[in-house]
């Protein structure tokens, strides 16, 4: 991948880092990187950073050098890829596989994969996860296949440029059928998993809409869409508990496991603006099997 910028004669006498900075926002951490590299080039000759520009100089960029991605073991694994280009990858994960290695996931992770499918297309980078869904959700992730596409994106993520959307089967019928759940989320005291609402935590916002109320076997469920505002650990799970309407399955958080055996959420929907045109794309994921049985 590459950036191409020619320099206006409002950019004359800035630096190649100036440009750099202004231009495409980008850190200091990467610059070094780059300067490392030597991928900063100026009329097709290496150049360096404080070098003064013209107008109608060409600035570019190149990010196709190697990174040591060993930390993380290829492994052969069946992708669902929804969309890929130079910059990003968008996967659909299925429940019970977690993004991350771990010690208990140390090669079964999405990232495993990854490697392995990274390793066949001969693209020799660090995993770079974007967004983070729990093991047991499915839905989309996108990987960042740079540097740079990954400091844009987790830019965009601070912003409501990244918006990520849910679908959640919950229990009972909620009184407010649309509305936001603004309630900040900690860590639960002595538990290294489970979160809670506190008012020490950090600052957490569910928007959500009920999309339809029925009885499953005698059972009474709301299917619920979800925009997160901000992405703290296992938000919808905790705010829906904390509002009396578990999600499904959800046995860390009260959820009725007599129907499905993992919460009911799926991330079916995420938009941002491409890092390199900087147009809105948006990316869906059909539900799986075991969610579309409550919809029928």
């Amino acid at each position: 991948m590459k950036l191409k910028y020619i320099i206006t004669k409002q950019d004359e006498n800035k630096t190649v880092k100036e440009i750099l900075f202004s231009h495409f926002q980008i850190s200091h951490r990467l610059l070094t990187t780059l300067k490392r590299e030597n991928s900063i080039f100026l009329n097709d000759s290496p150049t360096f950073p404080n070098h003064l520009v013209k107008k109608s100089d060409e600035l570019l960029v190149l990010f196709d050098y190697e990174e040591d991605n060993s930390n993380i073991v290829p492994k052969e694994m069946k992708l669902s890829i929804v969309y890929e280009d130079e910059a990003y990858l968008v996967v659909n994960k299925p429940a019970g596989i977690p993004v991350h290695p771990s010690i208990l996931h140390y090669e079964d992770s999405l990232s495993n994969g990854i490697a392995f499918y990274f390793n066949q297309i001969s693209l020799k980078k660090k995993i770079r996860p974007v967004n983070r869904i729990d093991k047991d959700t499915s839905g989309l992730v996108v990987f960042a296949k740079n540097e740079y596409v990954q400091e844009c994106l987790i830019r965009q993520m601070k912003t409501d440029m990244f918006q990520k959307t849910y679908l959640a089967i919950v229990e009972g019928f909620i009184k407010e059928k649309q509305g936001t759940i603004n309630a900040p989320i900690a860590r639960k005291e002595n538990s290294i998993i489970e979160r809670c609402v506190s008012n020490s935590g950090s600052p957490s916002v569910t928007h959500y809409k009920v999309l339809e109320e029925k009885f499953y076997n005698d059972f009474p469920i709301s299917i619920v869409e979800c925009i997160l505002e901000t992405g703290r650990t296992h938000q919808i799970r905790v705010h829906f508990s904390f509002i009396g309407h578990s999600l499904l399955g959800d046995d860390l958080y009260g959820g009725n496991l007599s129907f499905i055996k993992r919460q009911a959420l799926h991330s079916f929907k995420v938009s941002f603006a491409h890092p390199i045109t900087k147009k809105e794309v948006n990316y869906e994921a059909p539900l799986p099997e075991d969610l579309k049985a409550f919809l029928n």
